[in-house]
């Protein structure tokens, strides 16, 4: 009774294996270099209020070769309504010369301190977030004010059980912009897809496009991203909770 679905969704994954496949192999023609961009996310929360956060991120310019950029940082975020949220952030940002695995001398050794607020929306199935960042940061080359804004659009998707839904895809673009020339410095452009294995833990696989504009700390690519999240709750959050947030970086 099923074979005819059957077989037209085996049609359709062989398709789309053969598209991804094709491109894959134009993208190595033309030698675009996909790096990694890796990350472990670990979030704490107590109350409906209030929560802590620990990240650690590890990037390359090749695929899993050419290590060249690691950060840790950690926070703590304020609630103070569901459509707004309050984030203090600090954290080491490392940044190595192109050509191999943490190329000494560095281009960039950092410490950087960062208010934020991020702003929620709903539209019918899909969250809408805006997210403004000052970053006060205190480099080898001498401290700099930063200004970062991302807009993005998530869409939550499948069965829902325990209150949250199991997949999401979501679109995201920041601008990095600063208070001297060239002002504009950076855009940052994201896909993702994430799958909540439970209430605590997400995994994220996507594609980030980085252009730089005349800057000299990280190096602009296109990378293959993947994310571990853990969060631990002490109290039930509600629904909103679970599901609104996009995944940061």
């Amino acid at each position: 009774m099923n074979c005819p679905k059957t077989y037209h969704k085996m049609r359709l994954l062989f398709l789309v294996v053969m598209f991804l496949f094709t491109n894959t192999n134009k993208s190595a023609a033309q030698g675009i270099d996909l790096g990694s961009w890796n990350i472990v996310n670990l979030k704490y929360t107590p109350n409906e209020k209030w929560s802590a956060f620990a990240e650690a991120q590890l990037r390359s310019l090749q695929f899993y070769g050419d290590f060249h950029y690691y950060e840790y940082k950690g926070g703590v975020n304020y609630k103070y309504n569901k459509n707004m949220k309050l984030t203090l952030g600090m954290g080491s940002y490392q940044t190595y010369k192109e050509g191999g695995d943490f190329v000494l001398p560095k281009n960039n050794d950092e410490f950087r301190l960062w208010p934020q607020v991020t702003l929620f929306q709903s539209i019918g199935k899909f969250k809408i977030e805006q997210r403004y960042r000052a970053e006060f940061r205190f480099t080898s080359n001498g401290y700099r004010n930063r200004f970062r804004y991302r807009p993005s659009i998530s869409l939550p998707f499948g069965k829902t059980k325990n209150n949250y839904k199991p997949f999401q895809v979501s679109v995201s673009n920041e601008l990095f912009f600063t208070d001297k020339e060239p002002y504009f410095e950076r855009n940052r452009l994201q896909y993702t897809f994430n799958i909540k294995t439970s209430k605590a833990t997400t995994l994220q696989l996507g594609y980030l496009h980085q252009l730089d504009y005349k800057i000299n700390d990280e190096t602009g690519r296109k990378f293959f991203v993947v994310g571990f999240y853990y969060e631990l709750f002490k109290s039930v959050n509600s629904k909103e909770d679970i599901n609104n947030e996009l995944k940061d970086n």
